[in-house]
């Protein structure tokens, strides 16, 4: 049950008010940003909320219940708040973000009204609009590991337990040839494809994909991305490259020797034998219904 400040509840009850909303956004980094549609800045709680960023949240609708809600905010993107750049690196993905109800006039009068996080997030010609979910959406997320036929560690971490040592390169941009294919040196010790789904990191940070890794003449290879680079890169720079994983039993033992590792079930019966019936005839040990 929400219990709204004595003076501000007076505020509320009179003939005319003076209320706005602000926005307290923590990232799971640390940093925390805020955001009002005022037209001015209003600081309580610790936090100066700005008016230079344009918010504006859509109507929302209160559901008891455990029903995932899910509501919007729209805003400009601002070098002094929020940055495109920051919005296509994630740095707001699953951000906490706290919704009061501010009396301008007299900030320290306020209540909050909600708590919510980040959900999708859209970007066009400057503008942004991210959803806002309850945190009853997480009741909809899987929880611990999902039995399937795949790995689901990650190369290289804890669970996998390969030293990617030998699995990682570096090199320099020699040429971009669009924002999905890039010319590159230092990789000519690897033939082609040893990067194939790996992930290339930039110096200054970005990182991107790999979809394809060819080598080419000059001792020069040609890497494509699986999405288009956010931000531009420049002939020089410098980046790494660690190799991927398709994740599959076979390439575990073939390729990295790992299978003791392996956190997949590959012996998971497959759709055929899901389908399959009893006939007397056939051994039923998950192979093909029919040959």
């Amino acid at each position: 049950m929400r219990t709204i400040p004595a003076a501000l509840a007076e505020h509320l009850a009179g003939e005319a008010t003076t209320t706005c909303h602000c926005w307290r956004v923590t990232r799971r980094d640390g940093a925390v940003l805020g955001f009002t549609e005022h037209d001015c800045d209003l600081t309580f709680g610790g936090t100066t909320f700005s008016a230079a960023s344009g918010f504006a949240a859509s109507d929302a609708e209160a559901a008891t219940g455990l029903s995932a809600g899910a509501d919007e905010v729209a805003g400009g993107f601002s070098s002094a708040a929020i940055r495109e750049e920051d919005l296509a690196a994630g740095r707001f993905d699953g951000a906490r973000v706290e919704l009061f109800l501010v009396n301008w006039a007299m900030p320290e009068q306020h209540v909050l009204l909600n708590v919510r996080e980040i959900g999708e997030v859209s970007r066009a010609a400057g503008q942004f609009t991210a959803e806002l979910r309850s945190l009853s959406h997480r009741l909809n997320q899987p929880q611990g590991r999902v039995y399937g036929r795949r790995c689901d560690a990650t190369l290289g971490d804890a669970r996998c337990g390969i030293d990617l040592a030998a699995w990682r390169g570096e090199g320099i941009v020699m040429e971009i040839r669009d924002a999905s294919r890039v010319v590159v040196s230092g990789l000519s010790g690897f033939e082609s494809g040893f990067f194939r789904q790996g992930l290339l990191t930039f110096a200054d940070g970005p990182s991107a994909d790999i979809e394809s890794h060819e080598r080419i003449a000059g001792g020069l290879a040609e890497l494509i991305f699986w999405l288009p680079l956010e931000e531009l890169v420049v002939a020089g720079a410098g980046f790494s490259i660690t190799a991927g994983c398709d994740k599959s039993f076979a390439t575990c033992k073939a390729r990295f020797s790992n299978h003791l590792n392996f956190r997949g079930f590959p012996h998971v019966p497959g759709t055929d034998f899901a389908y399959s019936y009893a006939d007397g005839e056939r051994a039923h040990d998950g192979g093909p219904i029919f040959e």
